[in-house]
């Protein structure tokens, strides 16, 4: 089950388990000094209102995967700390967002993990090109941005590799049309019937 919020609350189990996921993952494992909140929560300054959350959820309502949308006109992770990775500026504006926290449950065996991260880049592409977000951006290690270039979207990055605080980084761009879902699907990356389910449960 995939679920999409615009900001979050710590009433909801789900948003509960994503937030402790997240700690796990980029605090415990990846020892990235960002905030927690109450020793268990991994929730930044850019946690807010303004973020929308694409969620996996098993069928208890538990979180499986996630990942954060930033709207650009406003404060956001490229913009306000890692500007200097872009040669020509930050690319901002309304029908600009950043993807950020993509988080999967450490404790899902490997296929699984894939197919979650799949049925999140699925629900992000459908979400952005039904309200219009035509360009994702992005901050992340180098490696990982030599795997999102080789996915099959129209990509780039937007500068070269810089070594920030021990890691080499790369910021990137994604240009998003009609054509990225089949652009995707011939890398089994967008996952057609996931689309088809969403489109159902909108109509």
């Amino acid at each position: 089950m995939i679920v999409i919020s615009r900001g979050f609350t710590l009433a909801d189990p789900l948003h509960v388990t994503m937030f402790a996921d997240r700690k796990q993952v980029f605090v415990d494992m990846l020892r990235w000094n960002v905030p927690v909140i109450d020793g268990r929560f991994e929730i930044d300054q850019f946690d807010s209102d303004l973020a929308t959350y694409i969620i996996a959820a098993n069928g208890t309502g538990e979180h499986l995967g996630s990942l954060r949308l930033l709207p650009t006109g406003h404060p956001h992770i490229l913009g306000e700390l890692f500007a200097d990775l872009c040669d020509d500026g930050v690319p901002r504006g309304p029908h600009v967002a950043e993807i950020t926290r993509l988080c999967l449950h450490t404790r899902l065996p490997a296929v699984a993990r894939l197919t979650v991260r799949n049925q999140l880049i699925t629900a992000m592409v459908d979400h952005c090109l039904r309200i219009g977000i035509v360009v994702l951006t992005g901050v992340v290690t180098w490696p990982f941005l030599e795997q999102i270039l080789a996915m099959g979207w129209r990509a780039a990055p937007l500068g070269p590799p810089r070594i920030v605080a021990g890691n080499r980084l790369g910021a990137f761009r994604i240009e998003l049309g009609f054509d990225t879902p089949a652009r995707l699907a011939t890398t089994g990356i967008y996952v057609p019937a996931l689309a088809a389910a969403h489109a159902r449960r909108a109509a």
